[in-house]
């Protein structure tokens, strides 16, 4: 055990939360988000109450007062407990520090209280149907019109696009600007005309969390629901926030792992084959044992990047080889584990199954892999 994680509060917020989910997440509730799409907005009340949001904001705006060490124990306690959907990680890990540390102070106690409570649910609208990771590439404006600014464009692959009704929307105030005309804009949706969601996209997994397309047709929001005080700050703030937002992928990609190596120990010393269990044949024991390996090694640099994050340190460079080599290593670990259950794997009655879907998008969202090499190749 590490030290940062030897802290009584962590460990009883890890106990609360896994109470949490196993009370109000049983595998009957996900099934039901599996088959509609999305996590009913309901739980993200009931998450609000349980104080499962907000965890690493402070108390002053409704947050728990924390750090990124809680938000990790929380990120951890879904991917154990199989909370499909349940985009936890982005409301928290991503979406509400960019509040906290880029808005204004009215912007902060307008807006984290009811992102605290579930009573408002986060999305961040980067990516266009011709602009993925090349956010330079942008097409979408947020020009201004009177005391505001008319939002135009379309973007794709928005995770809690169906739900969200708090979302940061990526646009250029100043298209001639290249990356220094990139701001950062909040739409509300309850009051944005002009916003539509579109179609929920058909994913290879991640069944039960929602992610869309959303389009911004002439919609007017305040100038103060620009982020911060000052236009063509966008790109740096994201900049800023992206060595987080990969490395709590890096967190999840870990556990997934651990949580895979766990089920199929369990399966192959269950199941027979000519004679003897699964487990005793020496193939299997060294495969275990290979994922074993990269699971342990990539725990150790996770926790490594962990405590350079509580210090301040954590550097694009270190985040982005977090996000490669760990998710790469999912991808491997997931695979071999699904070959060991044999027929059984490719069902998706067995976690594995929706290990092995979900675990595909981890090497692409937040920056793919090969995006990763190029930030790691600038740095030799």
């Amino acid at each position: 055990m590490t030290s940062w994680r030897e802290d009584p509060e962590l460990v009883a917020l890890a106990d609360g939360a896994a109470r949490f989910f196993e009370r109000e997440a049983p595998p009957e509730r996900i099934a039901k988000w599996r088959e509609a799409g999305q996590v009913e907005r309901a739980f993200w009340w009931q998450a609000g109450e349980a104080g499962l949001l907000g965890v690493s904001i402070p108390a002053e705006y409704g947050g728990s007062g924390g750090d990124f060490r809680h938000d990790a124990i929380l990120v951890e306690q879904v991917v154990r407990h199989g909370v499909e959907g349940f985009a936890l990680s982005l409301h928290n890990v991503i979406i509400l520090p960019y509040v906290l540390a880029h808005g204004t102070e009215e912007q902060k106690k307008r807006w984290l209280p009811k992102l605290c409570s579930g009573e408002s649910v986060a999305a961040i609208a980067m990516s266009e149907p011709g602009a993925g990771s090349d956010l330079q590439s942008i097409r979408t404006t947020a020009l201004k019109d009177g005391n505001g600014y008319r939002i135009n464009g379309a973007k794709t692959f928005i995770s809690n696009g169906q739900i969200a009704d708090f979302i940061i929307v990526v646009a250029k105030t100043d298209p001639e600007q290249g990356a220094k005309g990139v701001s950062l804009l909040v739409v509300e949706t309850g009051s944005a005309e002009g916003f539509r969601r579109g179609k929920a996209l058909d994913k290879i997994g991640l069944d039960a969390q929602d992610t869309s397309e959303l389009f911004f047709d002439d919609v007017w929001v305040p100038a103060e629901n620009l982020l911060g005080t000052t236009e063509g700050q966008g790109f740096r703030q994201l900049m800023a926030e992206l060595p987080r937002e990969r490395l709590v992928i890096a967190v999840s990609s870990v556990i997934t792992m651990e949580k895979a190596i766990q089920v199929t120990s369990e399966y192959t010393r269950e199941r027979k084959a000519f004679g003897q269990r699964i487990f005793d044949f020496q193939n299997t024991q060294f495969k275990l044992a290979e994922c074993k390996a990269k699971a342990e090694i990539a725990r150790v640099y996770v926790n490594d990047c962990i405590e350079r994050q509580l210090a301040g340190t954590l550097d694009l460079t270190s985040a982005a080889i977090a996000k490669l080599w760990v998710t790469e290593a999912e991808g491997q670990v997931v695979d071999e584990c699904l070959q060991l259950h044999g027929g059984y794997g490719y069902v998706n009655d067995y976690p594995i199954a929706r290990m092995w879907r979900n675990s595909r998008v981890q090497r692409i969202y937040g920056g793919s892999s090969e995006i990763m090499k190029l930030l790691i190749a600038r740095s030799l």
